[in-house]
């Protein structure tokens, strides 16, 4: 599992001057530009990099009527042989006192083989050797841009919606005022771990309603399901333990200037164990102060699969 940095600077003022949004075809970039237009940001698809210092000018220049104030910018494999120029470029912004931050978004191959077949369009790297392998050659052409990234996200489980408000939830030129936001995301490790998180928890230690015949078909939602969980006293002990480190972690990433945090809690099947924890830890952090809200991605999925 890759988990995500995010180096937004503490300071509103050090508000990033340019997002170069990259990453793998068909894994939303054309969603992430437009959420960045709406948050005001003047975004340009497919800058030669070549042309990136004449760009980072006029972003410099934002304080005059002419300059651009900040801006998003998508760089991705159509920029071909160029992309082995993008370390170098990155740090010559950087060097020049501009604050960019690089934005990488990525999906399983099977995510990304479905979305190019529903959408019927070519994939750009593809030579005539087939969908998987010219996914496969992008993932390969692009590893090192997605090895200077700030923030990678995994668009497997996302939706055009989902994707939109976790960019503005992490971009929004106000975002600083806010309490910080924290996703607890329940999940199941046999369905695979999700790839967007700065922590995860694993319960898989804590009994398992799944062995009781009665439990068994019901969610960690269930009331019954949740007075058997709570009548363990590892569960209570777990609960506390996660909370204390919680309590410690979460006002250091928000000093870091991080506005928006995902927390994985990962049972084997995602259905009574994680749920209850989400949903247990999702109330702790609300009533410390925390804009909390949880998401259940396995809890639906059949018993007949754990």
């Amino acid at each position: 599992m890759k988990q995500t940095t995010d180096r937004i600077p503490e300071t509103s003022d050090a508000a990033p001057d340019i997002i170069v949004i990259t990453g793998l075809s068909g894994s939303g970039m054309s969603s992430a530009t437009n959420a960045f237009e709406d948050l005001g940001y003047f975004c340009v698809d497919n800058l030669p990099i070549t042309m990136l210092p004449t760009f980072a000018r006029l972003v410099k220049a934002g304080t005059n009527e002419q300059g651009i104030e900040r801006a998003a910018l998508v760089i991705d494999i159509r920029e071909g042989t160029f992309l082995a120029d993008f370390g170098k470029q990155l740090a010559a912004l950087r060097a020049a006192g501009l604050v960019v931050y690089v934005l990488f978004l990525e999906a399983s191959d099977d995510v990304l083989q479905h979305r190019f077949s529903e959408t019927r369009r070519p994939h750009p790297a593809d030579k005539g050797q087939g969908l998987l392998q010219a996914i496969r050659a992008e993932r390969t052409a692009m590893a090192r841009i997605r090895a200077d990234a700030d923030q990678i996200i995994d668009t497997s489980d996302q939706t055009v919606h989902t994707l939109r408000s976790h960019l503005v939830e992490r971009f929004s030129p106000d975002r600083k005022g806010g309490p910080m936001r924290v996703q607890l995301l329940s999940f199941g490790h046999k369905f695979g771990n999700p790839g967007d998180l700065e922590l995860l928890f694993d319960v898989r230690h804590l009994p398992n309603p799944h062995f009781i015949s009665e439990l068994k078909p019901l969610s960690g939602h269930d009331k019954r399901v949740v007075k058997y969980l709570r009548s363990q006293p590892e569960v209570e002990e777990t609960l506390s333990r996660f909370s204390d480190l919680l309590d410690y972690l979460l006002p250091l990433y928000k000093r870091e200037g991080k506005s928006y945090v995902s927390v994985g809690i990962g049972c084997t099947g995602g259905r009574h164990r994680s749920v209850f924890v989400a949903n247990a830890l999702g109330r702790r952090l609300r009533s410390a102060g925390f804009d909390a809200h949880v998401v259940h991605r396995d809890v639906r999925k059949s018993n007949r699969h754990r």
